[in-house]
């Protein structure tokens, strides 16, 4: 249950973490590389190129969590009680249904990258473990989802308190 636990609070938050680390020791060393032994790596920047393509999407579902994500906070602010919760209720849904509808094509481009057997150019890594991140990504941002939603509707019937950040 504990780790349940740490997994809800840190999980894309220590895997952004671990590949902008990541970026950064591939970059230095190229960097190092190219500069103090006048060679160039030829994988760094392929690497760090998939590392940042990861973060990206890895970026929705932590931003979904944190409730950083773009909104109207002036229009929200205008609302009269509960008006605020239903309207995130709905942006919430609206965005669950959208992510839900791109699971399946990112599985199927997934599965077109396996079919297809292409590997990286540099580094020979297969394609589909770096089309990959958008299937977890998606999934990732539902599961958020769904727990906002649940929070908004506990909110909304009085089940727990809203806590402003």
């Amino acid at each position: 249950m504990k780790i349940l636990k740490w997994l809800n609070d840190n999980l894309e938050q220590t895997i952004l973490l671990i590949l902008l680390f990541g970026m950064t020791i591939v970059m230095g060393i190229q960097v190092t590389a190219r500069y103090v032994f006048s060679s160039s790596l030829s994988w760094s920047e392929e690497i760090t190129r998939y590392m940042f393509i990861i973060s990206g999407f890895i970026s929705a579902s932590f931003c979904i969590k944190r409730g950083v994500s773009v909104k109207i906070d002036q229009l929200m602010g205008m609302l009269p009680g509960k008006g605020v919760h239903y309207m995130r209720l709905v942006s919430y849904m609206i965005q669950l249904l959208f992510f839900a509808y791109l699971i399946p094509f990112a599985w199927n481009y997934v599965c077109s990258g396996i079919a297809s057997g292409q590997l990286s150019p540099a580094c020979g890594i297969p394609m589909y473990l770096i089309q990959l991140s958008t299937v977890v990504s998606f999934v990732l941002c539902c599961f958020r989802l769904i727990q906002k939603i649940v929070m908004r509707f506990e909110i909304i019937t009085g089940r727990r308190e809203w806590e402003e950040k």
